[in-house]
Protein backbone atom coordinates (compact mmCIF):
# COMPACT_ATOMS: atom_id res chain seq x y z
CA UNK A 1 0.00 0.00 0.00
CA UNK A 2 1.24 3.63 -0.92
CA UNK A 3 2.12 5.61 1.97
CA UNK A 4 0.75 8.67 2.64
CA UNK A 5 3.60 9.44 5.36
CA UNK A 6 6.74 9.47 3.91
CA UNK A 7 9.35 10.78 6.71
CA UNK A 8 12.89 10.40 7.64
CA UNK A 9 13.45 12.59 10.62
CA UNK A 10 17.14 13.43 11.34
CA UNK A 11 16.84 15.81 14.47
CA UNK A 12 19.78 17.40 16.64
CA UNK A 13 18.65 18.85 19.80
CA UNK A 14 21.71 19.42 22.12
CA UNK A 15 23.40 15.65 22.54
CA UNK A 16 20.65 13.87 21.38
CA UNK A 17 20.48 12.75 17.67
CA UNK A 18 17.09 11.68 16.09
CA UNK A 19 17.41 9.22 12.82
CA UNK A 20 13.80 7.91 12.48
CA UNK A 21 11.71 6.56 9.49
CA UNK A 22 8.37 6.15 9.96
CA UNK A 23 6.02 5.26 6.57
CA UNK A 24 2.08 5.08 7.09
CA UNK A 25 -0.58 4.34 4.68
CA UNK A 26 -3.86 5.68 4.37
CA UNK A 27 -6.01 4.77 7.16
CA UNK A 28 -3.57 3.09 9.19
CA UNK A 29 -2.80 3.81 12.67
CA UNK A 30 1.16 3.37 14.00
CA UNK A 31 1.81 3.72 17.21
CA UNK A 32 5.37 4.88 18.02
CA UNK A 33 6.88 3.34 21.55
CA UNK A 34 9.48 4.03 23.41
CA UNK A 35 11.12 4.28 27.32
CA UNK A 36 10.79 8.27 28.21
CA UNK A 37 13.83 9.69 26.58
CA UNK A 38 13.43 7.85 23.18
CA UNK A 39 12.56 10.43 20.88
CA UNK A 40 9.08 9.51 20.52
CA UNK A 41 7.69 13.38 20.87
CA UNK A 42 10.90 15.03 19.19
CA UNK A 43 9.38 12.89 16.48
CA UNK A 44 6.11 14.07 16.82
CA UNK A 45 7.36 17.87 16.85
CA UNK A 46 9.49 17.16 13.95
CA UNK A 47 6.16 16.28 12.21
CA UNK A 48 4.34 18.96 13.32
CA UNK A 49 6.56 21.42 12.23
CA UNK A 50 7.96 22.00 15.68
CA UNK A 51 11.16 20.69 15.52
CA UNK A 52 13.81 21.36 12.50
CA UNK A 53 15.25 19.29 11.00
CA UNK A 54 18.44 18.69 10.63
CA UNK A 55 18.33 16.04 7.51
CA UNK A 56 15.89 13.38 5.73
CA UNK A 57 12.85 14.11 4.30
CA UNK A 58 8.90 15.01 5.07
CA UNK A 59 6.27 13.98 2.36
CA UNK A 60 2.71 13.59 3.02
CA UNK A 61 0.35 13.09 0.44
CA UNK A 62 3.47 13.90 -2.17
CA UNK A 63 3.75 17.08 -0.79
CA UNK A 64 7.17 17.99 0.89
CA UNK A 65 6.63 19.80 4.10
CA UNK A 66 10.02 20.94 5.14
CA UNK A 67 9.15 24.61 4.17
CA UNK A 68 5.80 24.52 5.34
CA UNK A 69 4.67 26.50 8.46
CA UNK A 70 3.34 24.56 11.60
CA UNK A 71 -0.44 26.26 10.58
CA UNK A 72 -0.14 25.43 6.96
CA UNK A 73 0.77 22.07 7.57
CA UNK A 74 -2.54 19.59 7.00
CA UNK A 75 -2.21 18.09 9.97
CA UNK A 76 -4.51 18.21 13.14
CA UNK A 77 -2.41 17.59 16.95
CA UNK A 78 -3.99 15.98 20.32
CA UNK A 79 -1.28 17.11 22.90
CA UNK A 80 -1.10 15.07 25.91
CA UNK A 81 -2.81 18.22 28.23
CA UNK A 82 -5.18 18.58 25.20
CA UNK A 83 -4.05 22.16 25.46
CA UNK A 84 -7.59 23.44 24.64
CA UNK A 85 -8.00 27.75 24.83
CA UNK A 86 -9.71 28.29 28.38
CA UNK A 87 -11.02 31.13 27.21
CA UNK A 88 -13.09 29.49 24.48
CA UNK A 89 -16.14 27.56 24.58
CA UNK A 90 -15.77 23.53 23.38
CA UNK A 91 -17.62 24.79 20.36
CA UNK A 92 -15.49 27.44 19.64
CA UNK A 93 -12.18 25.26 20.28
CA UNK A 94 -13.43 23.18 17.56
CA UNK A 95 -14.27 25.62 15.23
CA UNK A 96 -11.04 27.60 16.09
CA UNK A 97 -9.22 25.38 13.07
CA UNK A 98 -11.47 25.57 10.19
CA UNK A 99 -11.48 29.39 11.00
CA UNK A 100 -7.60 29.47 10.57
CA UNK A 101 -7.93 27.73 7.26
CA UNK A 102 -10.35 30.73 6.21
CA UNK A 103 -13.43 29.24 6.97
CA UNK A 104 -16.39 31.72 7.55
CA UNK A 105 -17.64 31.71 11.37
CA UNK A 106 -20.82 30.47 10.23
CA UNK A 107 -19.57 27.13 8.58
CA UNK A 108 -16.67 26.87 11.26
CA UNK A 109 -19.49 26.54 13.77
CA UNK A 110 -21.30 24.18 11.42
CA UNK A 111 -18.19 22.26 10.85
CA UNK A 112 -18.01 21.99 15.11
CA UNK A 113 -21.66 21.24 15.89
CA UNK A 114 -21.49 18.11 13.96
CA UNK A 115 -17.84 17.20 15.26
CA UNK A 116 -18.93 17.69 18.54
CA UNK A 117 -22.06 15.33 17.71
CA UNK A 118 -20.21 12.91 16.35
CA UNK A 119 -18.04 12.10 19.75
CA UNK A 120 -21.00 12.66 21.66
CA UNK A 121 -20.96 16.02 22.82
CA UNK A 122 -23.68 17.95 21.20
CA UNK A 123 -25.37 19.46 24.29
CA UNK A 124 -21.74 20.70 25.80
CA UNK A 125 -20.69 22.95 23.10
CA UNK A 126 -21.30 25.90 25.41
CA UNK A 127 -18.80 25.12 27.93
CA UNK A 128 -15.45 25.91 28.60
CA UNK A 129 -12.54 23.98 29.39
CA UNK A 130 -12.87 24.54 32.98
CA UNK A 131 -16.57 22.73 32.85
CA UNK A 132 -15.94 19.65 31.38
CA UNK A 133 -14.09 16.43 32.71
CA UNK A 134 -10.89 14.71 31.76
CA UNK A 135 -12.82 12.51 29.01
CA UNK A 136 -14.97 15.19 27.74
CA UNK A 137 -11.82 17.30 27.07
CA UNK A 138 -10.17 15.02 25.17
CA UNK A 139 -13.17 14.14 23.02
CA UNK A 140 -12.72 18.00 22.32
CA UNK A 141 -9.42 17.92 21.35
CA UNK A 142 -9.89 15.00 19.19
CA UNK A 143 -12.46 16.85 17.71
CA UNK A 144 -11.07 19.61 17.40
CA UNK A 145 -7.90 17.97 15.57
CA UNK A 146 -9.88 16.19 12.89
CA UNK A 147 -12.01 19.22 12.40
CA UNK A 148 -9.47 20.74 9.43
CA UNK A 149 -9.67 17.19 7.85
CA UNK A 150 -5.62 16.09 8.35
CA UNK A 151 -3.95 14.11 6.08
CA UNK A 152 -2.10 13.25 9.21
CA UNK A 153 -3.21 12.74 12.78
CA UNK A 154 -0.82 13.16 15.16
CA UNK A 155 -1.49 12.00 18.99
CA UNK A 156 0.89 12.52 21.83
CA UNK A 157 -0.32 10.27 25.07
CA UNK A 158 -3.88 10.82 24.55
CA UNK A 159 -5.14 8.91 26.90
CA UNK A 160 -2.20 9.69 29.57
CA UNK A 161 -4.32 12.08 32.02
CA UNK A 162 -7.34 10.10 32.10
CA UNK A 163 -8.08 8.23 35.15
CA UNK A 164 -8.20 4.11 34.78
CA UNK A 165 -12.39 4.06 34.08
CA UNK A 166 -12.34 6.81 32.08
CA UNK A 167 -9.39 5.64 29.89
CA UNK A 168 -10.94 2.54 29.42
CA UNK A 169 -14.03 4.70 27.86
CA UNK A 170 -12.28 6.90 26.28
CA UNK A 171 -9.75 3.83 24.43
CA UNK A 172 -13.07 2.33 23.06
CA UNK A 173 -14.42 5.66 21.30
CA UNK A 174 -11.14 6.81 20.10
CA UNK A 175 -10.27 3.32 18.34
CA UNK A 176 -13.79 4.04 16.51
CA UNK A 177 -12.94 7.66 15.55
CA UNK A 178 -9.57 5.89 14.03
CA UNK A 179 -10.77 3.48 12.13
CA UNK A 180 -13.06 5.70 10.47
CA UNK A 181 -10.37 7.95 9.81
CA UNK A 182 -9.43 8.31 6.20
CA UNK A 183 -5.97 9.57 6.90
CA UNK A 184 -2.62 8.64 8.10
CA UNK A 185 -2.55 8.11 12.08
CA UNK A 186 0.81 8.50 14.61
CA UNK A 187 0.17 7.33 18.33
CA UNK A 188 3.04 8.38 20.41
CA UNK A 189 2.13 6.68 23.87
CA UNK A 190 4.63 4.36 26.62
CA UNK A 191 1.39 2.86 26.94
CA UNK A 192 1.39 -0.85 25.60
CA UNK A 193 -2.09 -1.55 26.14
CA UNK A 194 -3.20 1.72 24.01
CA UNK A 195 -0.69 0.83 21.44
CA UNK A 196 -2.40 -2.76 21.44
CA UNK A 197 -6.14 -1.93 21.34
CA UNK A 198 -5.47 1.35 19.08
CA UNK A 199 -2.87 0.74 16.48
CA UNK A 200 -2.55 -1.46 13.37
CA UNK A 201 1.37 -1.32 13.29
CA UNK A 202 3.81 -0.61 16.10
CA UNK A 203 7.47 0.96 15.58
CA UNK A 204 9.43 1.37 18.72
CA UNK A 205 12.56 3.26 19.34
CA UNK A 206 15.14 3.93 21.93
CA UNK A 207 17.72 6.54 22.10
CA UNK A 208 16.41 8.14 18.84
CA UNK A 209 16.41 4.95 16.71
CA UNK A 210 14.23 2.41 15.52
CA UNK A 211 15.12 -1.16 17.07
CA UNK A 212 12.12 -2.96 15.87
CA UNK A 213 8.46 -2.52 13.90
CA UNK A 214 5.55 -4.95 13.07
CA UNK A 215 2.31 -5.69 13.97
CA UNK A 216 1.20 -6.59 17.40
CA UNK A 217 1.98 -10.64 16.76
CA UNK A 218 5.10 -10.13 15.50
CA UNK A 219 6.52 -7.70 18.29
CA UNK A 220 4.60 -9.97 20.90
CA UNK A 221 6.38 -12.96 20.06
CA UNK A 222 9.83 -12.17 18.71
CA UNK A 223 10.88 -8.71 20.86
CA UNK A 224 14.27 -7.74 20.09
CA UNK A 225 15.30 -5.94 23.07
CA UNK A 226 14.85 -5.95 27.21
CA UNK A 227 12.56 -2.21 26.68
CA UNK A 228 10.61 -4.56 24.11
CA UNK A 229 10.88 -7.64 26.41
CA UNK A 230 9.42 -5.95 29.39
CA UNK A 231 6.84 -4.07 27.38
CA UNK A 232 5.25 -7.14 26.08
CA UNK A 233 6.05 -9.11 29.65
CA UNK A 234 8.45 -12.24 28.54
CA UNK A 235 11.71 -13.03 29.36
CA UNK A 236 14.22 -12.01 27.35
CA UNK A 237 18.05 -13.46 26.54
CA UNK A 238 20.20 -13.35 23.67
CA UNK A 239 23.45 -15.73 22.75
CA UNK A 240 24.62 -18.01 20.11
CA UNK A 241 22.69 -20.45 18.56
CA UNK A 242 23.66 -23.82 17.68
CA UNK A 243 20.75 -25.69 17.07
CA UNK A 244 18.33 -26.36 19.76
CA UNK A 245 20.71 -24.88 22.38
CA UNK A 246 21.34 -20.89 23.08
CA UNK A 247 24.47 -20.28 24.95
CA UNK A 248 24.69 -17.21 26.72
CA UNK A 249 27.45 -15.04 28.15
CA UNK A 250 28.74 -16.87 31.49
CA UNK A 251 28.11 -20.49 30.11
CA UNK A 252 24.95 -20.96 30.73
CA UNK A 253 22.58 -22.76 27.95
CA UNK A 254 18.94 -22.88 27.21
CA UNK A 255 17.16 -25.03 25.20
CA UNK A 256 14.24 -24.94 22.86
CA UNK A 257 12.11 -27.19 20.45
CA UNK A 258 13.05 -24.21 18.15
CA UNK A 259 16.43 -24.72 15.64
CA UNK A 260 18.78 -21.54 15.69
CA UNK A 261 22.27 -20.85 14.64
CA UNK A 262 24.58 -18.03 15.23
CA UNK A 263 23.57 -15.07 17.13
CA UNK A 264 20.00 -15.68 18.54
CA UNK A 265 17.36 -14.65 21.03
CA UNK A 266 15.44 -16.90 23.69
CA UNK A 267 12.12 -15.78 25.00
CA UNK A 268 9.36 -17.34 27.77
CA UNK A 269 6.87 -16.10 29.26
CA UNK A 270 6.68 -15.55 33.52
CA UNK A 271 3.95 -18.00 33.63
CA UNK A 272 6.02 -20.66 31.41
CA UNK A 273 8.19 -21.01 34.83
CA UNK A 274 7.84 -22.87 37.48
CA UNK A 275 9.05 -23.22 40.92
CA UNK A 276 10.80 -25.45 43.16
CA UNK A 277 11.74 -25.77 46.70
CA UNK A 278 13.79 -28.52 45.56
CA UNK A 279 15.52 -29.97 42.66
CA UNK A 280 12.21 -30.86 40.48
CA UNK A 281 12.75 -34.56 39.57
CA UNK A 282 12.18 -35.92 36.03
CA UNK A 283 14.30 -34.30 33.60
CA UNK A 284 12.95 -30.63 32.69
CA UNK A 285 15.44 -29.69 30.28
CA UNK A 286 15.59 -25.52 31.21
CA UNK A 287 16.26 -26.14 35.08
CA UNK A 288 18.62 -24.39 37.44
CA UNK A 289 18.78 -22.77 41.43
CA UNK A 290 18.27 -19.26 42.07
CA UNK A 291 17.66 -17.01 45.15
CA UNK A 292 14.06 -14.82 45.47
CA UNK A 293 14.43 -11.08 45.16
CA UNK A 294 11.02 -9.56 44.46
CA UNK A 295 7.54 -10.17 44.84
CA UNK A 296 5.41 -7.95 43.38
CA UNK A 297 0.80 -8.76 42.79
CA UNK A 298 0.67 -8.62 38.95
CA UNK A 299 -3.30 -9.15 38.13
CA UNK A 300 -4.87 -12.25 40.42
CA UNK A 301 -0.95 -13.90 40.18
CA UNK A 302 2.17 -12.48 41.33
CA UNK A 303 5.25 -11.63 39.82
CA UNK A 304 8.48 -13.30 41.43
CA UNK A 305 11.73 -12.12 40.24
CA UNK A 306 14.74 -14.17 40.62
CA UNK A 307 18.44 -14.13 40.72
CA UNK A 308 20.67 -16.98 39.50
CA UNK A 309 23.14 -17.69 36.85
CA UNK A 310 20.14 -15.52 34.61
CA UNK A 311 18.20 -13.91 35.93
CA UNK A 312 14.36 -14.11 35.47
CA UNK A 313 10.60 -13.28 36.61
CA UNK A 314 7.97 -15.80 37.39
CA UNK A 315 4.21 -15.61 37.43
CA UNK A 316 2.68 -17.66 40.56
CA UNK A 317 -0.89 -17.84 41.76
CA UNK A 318 -1.23 -16.61 45.60
CA UNK A 319 -1.63 -20.43 46.84
CA UNK A 320 1.68 -21.75 44.73
CA UNK A 321 3.26 -18.64 47.02
CA UNK A 322 2.43 -20.08 50.25
CA UNK A 323 3.25 -23.55 49.78
CA UNK A 324 6.61 -22.32 48.70
CA UNK A 325 6.81 -19.88 51.61
CA UNK A 326 8.64 -16.96 49.62
CA UNK A 327 10.56 -14.36 51.28
CA UNK A 328 13.65 -12.72 49.99
CA UNK A 329 16.96 -14.37 49.80
CA UNK A 330 14.78 -17.93 49.62
CA UNK A 331 16.87 -20.70 47.72
CA UNK A 332 14.87 -22.45 44.77
CA UNK A 333 14.92 -24.15 42.12
CA UNK A 334 13.48 -22.91 38.23
CA UNK A 335 12.12 -24.71 35.36
CA UNK A 336 11.16 -24.13 31.89
CA UNK A 337 10.15 -26.42 28.92
CA UNK A 338 11.41 -26.14 25.99
CA UNK A 339 8.91 -26.33 24.19
CA UNK A 340 7.46 -22.87 26.39
CA UNK A 341 10.87 -21.22 25.18
CA UNK A 342 10.80 -19.63 21.54
CA UNK A 343 14.52 -19.51 19.76
CA UNK A 344 14.98 -17.08 17.02
CA UNK A 345 17.77 -15.22 14.90
CA UNK A 346 19.19 -12.42 16.49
Amino acid sequence: MTALLDAHLVVNRDAFHLDVVLRIAPGETVALLGPNGAGKTTALRALAGLAPLAGGHLRLDGEDLRRVPPEKRPIGVVFQDYLLFPHLSARDNVAFGPRRHGMDRRSAHAVADRWLERVGLADHGRRKPRNLSGGQAQRVALARALAVDPVLLLLDEPLAALDARTRLETRGELRRHLAAHPGATLLVTHDPLDALVLADRLVIVEQGRVVQEGDAVTITARPRTDYVARLVGLNLYRGHGAGHVVSLPGGFTLTSTDTVHGDAFVAFSPAAVALHAHRPDGSPRNTWPVVLDDVQHHGDNLRVRLDGPISVAADITPAAAAQLDLSPGRELWVAVKATETRAYQA
